[in-house]
């Protein structure tokens, strides 16, 4: 028996993060979102966004009730390295393990990710994950009919000022 902690969204400039759990052995998955204001200015550059992360994950866990003897596998993502240091210590470091999360975990937290997009009207990419810059473009130009949504948009990385729609 597994439990598997993912995410979706950090890299992507629409909405928070869906950060998911996933216990393997019943398909048992629940998952909580980082608020897009931790992406935005204020928050982004004192990297706050880590700390909610954590506090999702604990959540998430404190949900599931690992048993134990159950390892945790944790994305080897940075956003889940404020996380993992507080799992070692809960849980001992013999089961957490850092991995590249694939299957139906990966997936069942990319639906999640992608469900809640939808949910602002916005309709992504079919192949967003190998198409980066597209789908970023995708997103920024849809903002652009959509400035109404720009409070759904992640503004908090320094590049974006270059782009006129982020500049204030």
């Amino acid at each position: 028996m597994t439990i598997i902690i993912d995410d979706a969204g950090s890299g992507d400039l629409l909405f928070g993060v869906v950060i998911s759990a996933f216990r393997d052995s019943i398909r048992e998955f629940r998952y909580g979102v980082i608020n897009v204001k931790y992406f935005k200015a204020n928050f982004f550059s004192r990297k706050i966004y880590l700390k909610q992360c954590s506090k999702i994950v604990s959540k998430l866990l404190a949900e599931m009730k690992p048993k134990s003897k159950e390892e945790i596998h944790i994305c080897k993502g940075y956003i889940f390295d404020d996380a993992i240091e507080k799992l070692k210590r809960k849980y001992g470091e013999d089961r957490i393990r850092r991995i590249k999360v694939t299957g139906e975990a990966q997936d069942l937290t990319e639906i999640a990710y992608l469900d809640e997009l939808r949910n602002l009207g916005y309709e992504p990419l079919n192949e967003r994950e190998n198409k980066r810059a597209k789908s970023f473009f995708h997103m920024m130009n849809w903002l652009k009919k959509n400035p109404d949504k720009l409070k759904y948009a992640k503004t908090g990385w320094p590049r974006l000022q270059r782009y006129k729609l982020f500049r204030s």
